[in-house]
């Protein structure tokens, strides 16, 4: 900077030699002259290093975004995907195509090697906030923590509770936890209670997979499809259902250390604490009241997959197969086994990118495959022959 200045000092005295003191700075003539001029409109604030960004990114077609990623790949042989991804943002910003398309670019032309990815957690990073204002606003779910029953056999009871009310409304030993004996039970409390408006629960399955889009897993994309809103805990954070821990507490001390013999006397053991709970007990939280006071069940009661609008201009697939699949533009992506058999929203973002969403939950973003005709035409304007990779010759 005080070589700039002291070189516009003297180029703008009287009888200053430019290409003289061009030449003595070791610039061009075209940038001599135009710090001079900066510094004659602006002052010495025109001599600072001025942004070479553009002030509109270039990339307005798919094509234009295959070239790109071609001519920085050409540029540095050796990046993958994500180094080339994040050069390109400098330039392109939000217009950037994501990791996965530079990868399809790449693979296209012959220009990557496979390599196994770790995979991408869905992780809560902040508690919940969630208010239940009235009877059914939110059910809290958890499986309690198991114990043996006195002839050796597991128990670990699946509970579900009003969050308004406090009122048990189950507590039910299953004979496993697998999503088909979970969503069974919920099947009989939304026909028996009505539907929630939300639940809360924690990350473990059959509720959560923090590996899937949107943490969803079979049971939670069926109730997200029946409108229910999904409040998730952090890992490793009880507290954020505190109030269900403590009912877990008190089903502890009352029936967990005084097992039956079997599991049916075990459950006949829990639906007796819970009629006690719900319609004995008086609450300290309730004003003394017993949940049974507060809670009434919902009036909706029917399992039929309601009907969801989306914005006009938003692309809606079913997705289909073992791995959940959609297909756009004749390319077939895999969105997950957990959305398999239910309608997914596309909202587009550019050429490249599209958001996916079930209902209103948020499923990350697709990115796109450019289609052959699009990397062919690329092609052609950037090279004179396809890309080849290069090998070095032994010796």
């Amino acid at each position: 900077m005080s070589l700039k200045v002291e070189f516009v000092e003297r180029a703008t005295k009287a009888g200053a030699n430019m290409s003289a003191l061009c030449r003595e700075y070791g610039i061009s003539r075209e940038t001599g002259h135009k710090w001079v001029k900066r510094f004659r409109l602006l002052g010495y604030d025109g001599l600072e290093e001025q942004s070479r960004r553009p002030d509109k990114t270039p990339m307005s077609t798919a094509e234009e975004m295959v070239m790109a990623v071609l001519q920085a790949r050409e540029a540095h042989p050796r990046w993958g995907a994500k180094k080339l991804v994040l050069l390109l943002a400098r330039k392109h910003g939000g217009q950037t195509p994501g990791r996965a398309t530079v990868e399809r670019i790449l693979k296209r032309f012959g220009l990557v090697r496979k390599r196994r990815r770790g995979p991408t957690l869905n992780i809560v990073e902040r508690a919940p906030h969630v208010e239940a204002r009235e009877p059914n606003d939110v059910w809290t779910i958890d499986f309690k923590g198991w114990w043996r029953t006195r002839d050796g056999t597991r128990c670990e009871p699946l509970t579900v509770r009003d969050a308004f009310s406090r009122f048990v409304l189950a507590a039910t030993i299953l004979a496993g936890t697998s999503m088909q004996r979970v969503r069974r039970e919920f099947e009989r409390l939304f026909r028996k209670y009505g539907i929630p408006r939300a639940i809360q629960c924690d990350n473990g399955p059959p509720f959560v997979s923090v590996l899937a889009r949107g943490g969803l897993t079979q049971l939670s994309s069926w109730w997200v499809a029946l409108g229910i809103r999904i409040v998730r805990s952090r890992p490793g954070c009880p507290q954020d259902n505190g109030a269900h821990e403590r009912m877990h507490r008190d089903m502890k001390a009352d029936v967990e250390l005084c097992p039956e013999l079997t599991t049916q006397t075990e459950q006949r053991a829990l639906d007796r604490w819970r009629q006690q709970f719900n319609h004995v007990r008086p609450h300290e939280a309730l004003a003394g009241k017993v949940p049974a006071d507060l809670y009434k069940p919902g009036t909706r009661r029917s399992l039929m997959i309601p009907q969801y609008t989306y914005p006009s201009g938003w692309i809606v697939r079913r997705a289909y197969g073992v791995q959940g699949a959609i297909t756009l533009h004749g390319v077939r992506y895999s969105v997950g086994r957990a959305v398999a058999g239910h309608s997914i929203a596309m909202q587009p973002l550019d050429e490249l990118r599209v958001r996916l969403w079930l209902r209103d939950l948020d499923l990350g973003e697709l990115s796109l495959s450019p289609s052959s005709r699009v990397m062919d035409r690329a092609c052609l304007h950037f090279l004179e022959k396809p890309l080849q990779r290069t090998r070095k010759k032994v010796a």
